[in-house]
């Protein structure tokens, strides 16, 4: 594993305003996440742990301190920016799936190959394969209410890859299935991780937890 980080957060903070008060939902986080690692975010609900997780990914702003991806600050980046770097590093599996309803399993896979340069025909080719890899290659032309839950999940971890992510990020990926799909789910997080994706997930479940080699406990906002 290389021993430069692939991110660093260095004091970070995140604060949300509600009228005249103000609420701090991270308090100083500093932390490495390294190429090729498996992290588990854990901690009681209100720990900031999903605020945390959309800050890595560069879904939210921190409201101060510094967010460090492979060497360039990225905290002060304009919106523009921070999207082109985030189709172009990371993809994202939620719990609760997020798949368009009216398209077919291989569209909504194709999804982030949207904004990209990539040949459409090469774009199909990839999220075949992907499909293949999750399982669900029989399943290509499924709409997702066609689809089991853990089917549907299987469909967002093959998005979550089409761009050749360096990080996937995954937000409760069992949250929604029950024990033996979510075990499925894990063992192909776990595969993508020995390839050399890096995983970033937060999870309130030890079992999913221990798939993790690094485990960041968090607790009202800070590392505990």
């Amino acid at each position: 594993m290389s021993a430069t980080p692939i991110i660093r957060l260095e004091d970070i903070r995140r604060s949300y305003a509600h009228g005249d008060m103000t609420t701090e939902v991270l308090k100083g986080i500093s932390l490495d996440i390294m190429p090729g690692d498996f992290v588990a975010l854990q901690g009681p609900s209100g720990s900031g742990k999903s605020t945390l997780l959309h800050i890595l990914g560069l879904l939210d702003r921190p409201s101060s301190g510094n967010y460090v991806l492979e060497g360039e600050n990225v905290a002060d980046m304009d919106d523009d920016h921070r999207s082109m770097l985030r189709n172009r590093h990371f993809g994202f599996v939620f719990q609760s799936f997020y798949l368009i309803s009216y398209a077919s399993a291989l569209e909504n896979v194709l999804l982030p190959g949207l904004y990209g340069h990539e040949s459409r025909r090469s774009l199909s080719t990839r999220a075949q394969e992907l499909l293949e890899l999750v399982g669900l290659a029989d399943r290509a032309d499924f709409r997702p209410s066609q689809l089991s839950g853990g089917q549907q999940q299987r469909v967002a971890l093959a998005r979550a890859l089409l761009n050749s992510p360096r990080v996937v990020f995954a937000d409760e990926p069992t949250g929604q299935l029950d024990s033996t799909t979510s075990a499925e789910i894990m063992t192909l997080l776990s595969r993508i991780n020995a390839d050399g994706t890096t995983v970033v997930m937060v999870t309130h479940d030890e079992d999913t937890a221990r798939h993790a080699r690094t485990r960041i406990n968090l607790a009202d906002g800070r590392i505990a």
